[in-house]
């Protein structure tokens, strides 16, 4: 039997080439950064400008380093991810949960538990998109925002081969679909923050919605 997905999507969109469970993958820490200083600081800029000054943030896929604002006072930072080593060297967050959102997207949190929610240089990797946007609706509280941060650096083998095969700019349309059929949320904006100190840096594109009322 054919294997469904909800969407325009078919299940050869989310192929990779490594189809291994992902937690054999993840069980190594990795205690590096993935994009440059200078795309860092302008995901922490994003951040200290359009995330609520207090209340409770999931921080999905998380891993040891969130970028947020070094003043982070008043936000309470719940790390979703992995690899528990990762996260355990991550200060920012209060709390720590090990899930596999591509074997399980159900999130175990309550209804309305968020403030917002943040997935930073991690979509790439989501293998039910549309089922994980749904269920990130379903744990914030009206009003609240999604924010999709992504650069062009990834692991190849653990992509999907749908985002590998876009430019930038169609990757934001993607992720602008994902928030579409997965309902629930008001119509996702694009913003492009890549910094632009004169040289190259690693782009930053950022794609958010915010849950509607009775969402």
């Amino acid at each position: 039997m054919k294997e469904k997905t909800e969407g325009p999507f078919s299940p050869d969109h989310y192929r990779r080439e490594d189809e291994a469970p992902d937690p054999y993958f993840y069980s190594q820490p990795r205690l590096v950064v993935h994009i440059d200083d200078s795309a860092i600081e302008a995901i922490g800029e994003f951040f200290a400008g359009y995330l609520p000054e207090a209340g409770w943030i999931l921080d999905l896929m998380s891993s040891w380093r969130s970028h947020m604002p070094e003043e982070f006072s008043g936000r309470r930072l719940v790390g979703l991810g992995l690899n528990g080593v990762e996260m355990a060297e991550n200060p920012q967050l209060v709390d720590r949960v090990i899930h596999d959102l591509n074997l399980n997207p159900v999130l175990p949190f309550r209804e309305a538990s968020f403030d917002a929610a943040v997935v930073t240089v991690s979509v790439q990797y989501i293998t039910k998109p549309v089922q994980l946007f749904r269920q990130v609706a379903r744990v914030l509280r009206a009003g609240a925002s999604f924010h999709v941060i992504y650069s062009n650096r990834m692991f190849p083998t653990k992509a999907t081969a749908l985002w590998k095969s876009l430019s930038d700019a169609d990757r934001a349309n993607l992720v602008s679909a994902y928030f579409r059929y997965a309902g629930g949320w008001e119509e996702p904006e694009i913003r492009d923050i890549s910094p632009r100190p004169g040289f190259y840096t690693d782009p930053v594109l950022v794609v958010s919605a915010r849950k509607k009322d009775g969402g």
